[in-house]
């Protein structure tokens, strides 16, 4: 015990240079999670093994399991959590698909886990890059979906969406993701915030329906068509809504305590002005800014909206994002192979009937393939035309 003192007094605020991974496994750390379980999958795996060594070292006071297979994690987290345990995990492409039907329990007995996911393409072929349709295809278990863009919001989300899941007002399970090797493996200077301040910002979880063997009561009962079926469902629905203002009031608490400002759902680059501007999610972002910062060097009135929360989706932020706005495009690094890009269509079906602003889909990426500038200099190009229609960025001729 007097080790993990040492280690705790170590951990107070200051600057280090780690991998995204490393910085989740300290968010989770100072969160004061007491449950892990983990199953390893490329390029996950280094969180769940840094959460293990500080296990090991008592610098984290945690029951941590290995099982053997990722619906085994997101069962014993369902478990553990559904004892009153504020709980981790953590998980990448097909081992997110094969937690698939735990996701929709977990959400729909209200329980306010974080897990992180490595966004990793799925197969086939085989490819173990950057690619976010993994989490888009659980865009309707339940989950709030947040996309990081820095080492440091992927430490800073960990804590905000502990907060947010575990509020009264929403009570659902909250995703947390990287872009694969871009984030998890790359290393950036991180900011740790001091333990005693996070222990402000953060409450012990006090689940109000956790296990309790003095008072035993069922939980995931059968219920026939007649049944509270449907109105659980739609409290549910109303739940996702009314974490809209649970996020922004999170984020602005938050700031207030961390001097780390995340702007709630969307973050508007450059927007005060813009007549076109380009909608994107995750470091994709990154790439985007330095290109809207080039263009209004050669002075276009040109912007950038950062998609942060995928779920809730912020519909009514984004229509005011684009309401001054010529045309807008949407970068998609997924693929719905059935309707082009998700988040196209979300923002059509968002801007359906309100607003007549052409919406243009790129969708590029997949598989981890490069999307550089030249890249955001033709989607902007492109943008700016107003013609609308889905393109695919940087495809090669197939022989």
């Amino acid at each position: 015990m007097r080790r993990g003192k040492i280690k705790m007094r170590v951990m107070q605020k200051h600057n280090a240079i780690m991998t995204g991974n490393e910085a989740v496994a300290v968010g989770v750390k100072l969160a004061r999670v007491g449950f892990v379980s983990a199953y390893p999958i490329t390029p996950q795996t280094t969180i769940v093994e840094k959460l293990a060594e500080m296990v090991a070292n008592d610098d984290l006071d945690a029951k941590y399991i290995e099982v053997e297979s990722e619906h085994s994690a997101m069962a014993a987290v369902f478990a553990s959590e559904l004892a009153g345990v504020r709980s981790y995990t953590a998980t990448s492409s097909h081992g997110l698909l094969y937690m698939h039907e735990m996701l929709h329990w977990t959400a729909g007995q209200r329980l306010p886990v974080v897990m992180s996911v490595v966004n990793r393409a799925l197969g086939p072929p085989w490819n173990i890059w950057s690619e976010q349709t993994d989490t888009m295809n659980q865009k309707d278990t339940g989950w709030m979906q947040v996309y990081c863009e820095s080492n440091q919001e992927a430490l800073d989300t960990i804590l905000m969406g502990y907060r947010i899941a575990e509020s009264q007002d929403v009570m659902l399970p909250l995703m947390s993701m990287e872009d694969a090797f871009i984030l998890s493996h790359t290393s950036e200077p991180v900011i740790i915030p001091e333990q005693e301040k996070v222990d402000e910002f953060l409450p012990k979880l006090d689940l109000k329906f956790r296990i309790d063997l003095k008072n035993p009561m069922g939980y995931g009962s059968y219920t026939p068509p007649d049944g509270p079926f449907m109105e659980l469902k739609k409290d549910l629905m109303e739940s996702m809504k009314n974490s809209r203002e649970v996020i922004q009031k999170v984020t602005g608490d938050f700031a207030r305590t961390f001097d780390r400002d995340y702007s709630g759902l969307i973050e508007q680059y450059r927007m005060d002005d813009a007549k076109y501007a380009l909608i994107a999610s995750g470091t994709l972002a990154s790439t985007g800014k330095y290109v809207v910062n080039q263009l209004r060097d050669e002075g276009e009135k040109v912007g950038l909206i950062r998609l942060r929360f995928f779920r809730p989706f912020p519909d009514e932020e984004i229509l005011s994002a684009v309401s001054n706005l010529e045309s807008v495009g949407v970068l998609d690094r997924s693929i719905s192979l059935a309707a082009n890009g998700f988040t196209a269509t979300e923002v059509r079906s968002a801007l359906y009937g309100k607003s007549d602003i052409p919406v243009t889909g790129f969708t590029a990426g997949l598989g981890g393939r490069d999307v550089r500038i030249d890249d955001f200099l033709d989607m902007f190009k492109t943008t700016k035309k107003g013609k609308g229609g889905n393109h695919y960025i940087n495809v090669k001729e197939v022989k």
